[in-house]
């Protein structure tokens, strides 16, 4: 059997059409231009249809008279102002119900999660069955849940529940006092600024030292004196500036205060309860992620539980528990737009619902709004991965 010798010449190329490489960069160009053509043939042959239906184009729209009212503001609004008006106060009210959502699952989710975990038998299933009842519900029934079958039964009114005649809960809302500040208050956020600052300073001096000579402080508690005490310190010696504003019922209604709008406990509510879920079972996760020789080498130095857990397996479990997290926490954000199932006066509802119907101008208003759900989602993308490669385990 002979074998046929290479009769190419040293300098010879392959045949175009043989070149992977070069087949690879022609076919890509080719998906770029389709790409590009039939975007071209969308937008043509949009504004052919607004032209047709005689629909303008454009943002002016936004510095026009709203007239309509909103339940819920967290800045000066009246029907008097512009649709851009209704555009801020829509997304502050959806980064506050988000805020609050993000912060009550953090705290449930790590609080349920932990409890699966507990060795006492009736807390864990306790914790087991919140987890398999809240997750496996959709989150717009329990959204209706809480605002119709728990926060639109309570009294009315008149008959509103008391807690130390200072709150009140009734069907129209959670009635609170309204803290007024005098002069010289504003000494005491400035404490407390600088409160934070210091416990800040003394956690990461603390950390370095137990580094360097194994030894530390009780930073902890000494950053939570800190926090509380210095502002109340100065909240005494400037002669407390703080009075409060008791809702009173006058007529039908409270007066005075502040009120929470029942709309807003029932998606605050309903977001936490069902993300706290998922949230608690990625702490569990987490912490049986990690090596039980860990928690056995703790145990052995006579350390208490409680610092087993909080010095030893929780900061372990973080490079785990932080990227699935974050994906709950986008979750939640963006499952915050069913409040228009309810009325509350998040940015769909009132922007990208009331604001476009009186309008028209659909590809404005759904442009703006979609622009807004992705900036906050790669804002607190960004945050959480500064935040991943902080806890990440540096090696030495």
């Amino acid at each position: 059997m002979s074998i046929r010798p290479n009769t190419r010449p040293a300098g010879h190329k392959p045949p175009f059409w043989r070149d992977r490489a070069k087949r690879a960069l022609v076919f890509q160009l080719l998906l770029t231009a389709a790409v590009v053509v039939f975007l071209l043939y969308i937008v043509g042959n949009t504004q052919d249809n607004l032209s047709a239906r005689g629909i303008t184009t454009g943002f002016g729209f936004l510095n026009n008279t709203a007239g309509f009212g909103i339940v819920q503001s967290l800045i000066d609004y009246s029907s008097q102002d512009t649709y851009g008006r209704t555009f801020l106060v829509g997304l502050l009210n959806t980064l506050l119900v988000g805020a609050f959502g993000v912060v009550a699952a953090t705290l449930i989710g790590f609080i349920v999660g932990i409890s699966r975990l507990s060795p006492n038998w009736l807390l864990a299933r306790l914790a087991t069955a919140y987890i398999e009842t809240f997750r496996n519900i959709p989150l717009l029934l329990q959204i209706f849940f809480w605002y119709f079958a728990v926060l639109r039964t309570l009294p009315s009114a008149r008959d509103s529940l008391s807690f130390g005649e200072v709150i009140f809960l009734n069907v129209r809302g959670l009635y609170l006092p309204e803290p007024l500040f005098e002069s010289g208050f504003g000494m005491i956020p400035a404490t407390f600024i600088v409160a934070i600052i210091a416990s800040i300073a003394l956690c990461v001096w603390n950390k370095r030292r137990q580094e360097a000579t194994g030894k530390r402080v009780p930073a902890g508690w000494i950053s939570l004196v800190l926090i509380l005490g210095l502002p109340l310190l100065i909240t005494v010696a400037t002669g407390v500036p703080i009075t409060w504003d008791i809702p009173e019922l006058r007529g039908f209604n409270f007066r005075g205060g502040f009120t929470v709008i029942p709309e807003f406990l029932a998606l605050w509510l309903a977001l936490s309860i069902y993300t706290a879920a998922f949230i608690a079972e990625i702490v569990r996760s987490g912490i049986q992620a990690i090596s039980h020789g860990q928690t056995e080498a703790a145990q052995a130095l006579s350390l208490p539980r409680n610092l087993v857990l909080r010095l030893v397996v929780i900061p372990q479990a973080l490079r785990v528990i932080i990227p699935p997290l974050t994906s709950q926490y986008l979750n939640l954000i963006k499952n915050s737009s069913l409040a228009t199932a309810i009325g509350y006066p998040d940015l769909v509802s009132v922007f990208a619902g009331t604001t476009l119907n009186q309008t028209g101008q659909a590809i404005e208003v759904i442009a703006m709004t979609m622009a807004v759900y992705l900036t906050i989602s790669l804002l607190v993308s960004m945050f959480m991965n500064w935040f991943n490669a902080r806890v990440a385990l540096v090696e030495r």
